[in-house]
């Protein structure tokens, strides 16, 4: 595996502007480690505009460690390979282990691939897994026997576009029953068909999982040595088939873009935010936005969302998920008031300046309050009191106004297009974050029904 190059904090300058991985060093331990797009831009990131997670170890740092990679694909496959070696201090405690993704390959006649988070139990019963399979669901709670798990990857977003170009080189399986005849992924070239030649579906799962283990190289000297082979025996239909994979494959690790960029244009960020600030009377300057959403069916399965944008931009990594506690009842404030408490207590996710709500006046009003009880309340930490700088503002979509916390009310209309485009933006990202959660939560309990 590649080793770090080294450099002092001081040096900042001298990172390379390139995709690869970056590692933060203190005491002669690798505290962090990230990918980026462009090393140089992401690092001085973490010191110019740190986020509260970066603000837990960011003085600790003494040395900067970096290893280019010629794609973003390899910096994807290299920070999990490089994770999983090192086990950083701030990478383990912010993703406490479940919410990392792998891939599952299993070892079955024929194998399936599928993403899961990292599984907690291994079955031992034949009837449990079994039953797994037949629902031809990925399951994210348990370890399926025989079946090898490649990770841990930090973006599963990055993650599910790789396997997709992948796939294009490699079809395979996602599920373990396939129809009698040709499916939808068959016709457009991504699974191995009803019956496949096993031998040589088995050998593209190798060469898969070599890819995602990082030894891109060792797969592209087997496929020239076999396009050789072919060759040689005048095979050339087949030297042919495997020379177009060989192109395929280099193309797709070089330039496909797969890591999100979380880059901000500073200037135009700059001018919004000052437009907020004075438009909102707020002293400080605002980084740090929250929106809130709940999704439920007439109070059955109902979930809250908090969505995260810093500096203008989603962070998806502080989005927050809430399984509503109270009774199945259609009450959609009180919901809202339970998920705003339930996040206050949690100085360590680090107070935003804005907490954005969807609806009118109803829910303004129960956050401001939520709030307020939250301050009054003599038992709370002093690091809480930075709470009560928040100032919380709600879009009631259908009198089409913006209410804002101890000032007037604001005609959407009214508003500056940069900022309208932010609130609705926010608001759109916490309803498909609920929505999402809200549906996974049903389906879970249709195919579950005990409590």
């Amino acid at each position: 595996m590649e080793k770090f190059s080294i450099l002092p904090k001081n040096r900042l300058n001298n990172l390379p502007k390139t995709a690869g991985v970056y590692c933060f060093i203190s005491r002669k331990e690798t505290i962090y480690i990230g990918k980026a797009i462009n090393i140089k831009d992401r690092v001085k990131n973490h010191f110019n505009q740190p986020s509260f997670r970066d603000n837990l170890f960011i003085e600790k740092v003494e040395k900067i460690g970096f290893i280019n990679t010629d794609s973003e694909i390899e910096a994807l496959i290299l920070e999990a390979n490089l994770i999983k070696k090192h086990q950083p201090k701030f990478n383990v405690i912010w993703k406490d282990g479940k919410n990392y993704f792998y891939v599952a390959i299993t070892k079955d006649k024929k194998p399936v691939v599928f993403i899961t988070h990292q599984p907690k139990k291994v079955l031992s019963s034949k009837y449990q897994v079994l039953s797994i399979k037949r629902k031809n669901i990925p399951n994210t709670k348990y370890s399926i026997p025989n079946t090898q798990y490649i990770g841990p990857f930090v973006e599963g977003n990055a993650l599910k576009k790789t396997l997709k170009y992948l796939r294009k080189i490699f079809p395979f399986y996602t599920s373990v029953k396939h129809p009698k005849n040709a499916c939808t992924w068959c016709h457009l070239g991504l699974c191995p068909g009803p019956n496949p030649d096993l031998a040589s579906y088995k050998k593209n799962i190798q060469k898969l999982k070599l890819i995602l283990e990082g030894k891109r190289r060792i797969v592209l000297n087997n496929l020239k040595r076999e396009m050789q082979a072919y060759s040689k025996a005048n095979k050339f239909e087949e030297a042919g088939k495997i020379r177009d994979r060989i192109n395929a494959l280099q193309q797709v690790m070089a330039h496909t873009k797969v890591i999100e960029n979380t880059k901000i244009e500073n200037g135009i960020w700059y001018k919004t935010q000052q437009t907020l600030q004075g438009m909102l009377n707020l002293s400080k300057e605002i980084t740090k936005i929250e929106c809130y959403d709940i999704s439920n069916i007439q109070g059955k399965y109902a979930v809250g969302s908090m969505v995260v944008f810093v500096n203008g931009a989603p962070n998806k990594s502080q989005y927050k998920k809430f399984r509503i506690r109270m009774k199945n009842e259609p009450n959609d404030i009180a919901m809202l008031k339970e998920v705003l408490t339930r996040r206050l207590l949690h100085p360590e996710w680090g107070y935003p300046g804005v907490m954005l709500i969807d609806g009118g006046i109803a829910q303004l009003n129960v956050a401001i309050n939520a709030k307020k009880e939250f301050l009054e309340d003599l038992t709370i930490a002093k690091n809480t009191r930075k709470a009560e700088n928040i100032k919380i503002i709600s879009i009631a979509k259908g009198k089409r106004e913006l209410l804002i916390e101890g000032a007037p009310k604001i005609p959407l209309k009214n508003l500056p297009q940069e900022i309208y485009n932010l609130i609705v933006a926010l608001d759109d990202e916490a309803h498909r974050f609920a929505i999402t959660y809200h549906k996974k939560v049903r389906k879970k309990a249709l195919l579950d029904p005990s409590p």
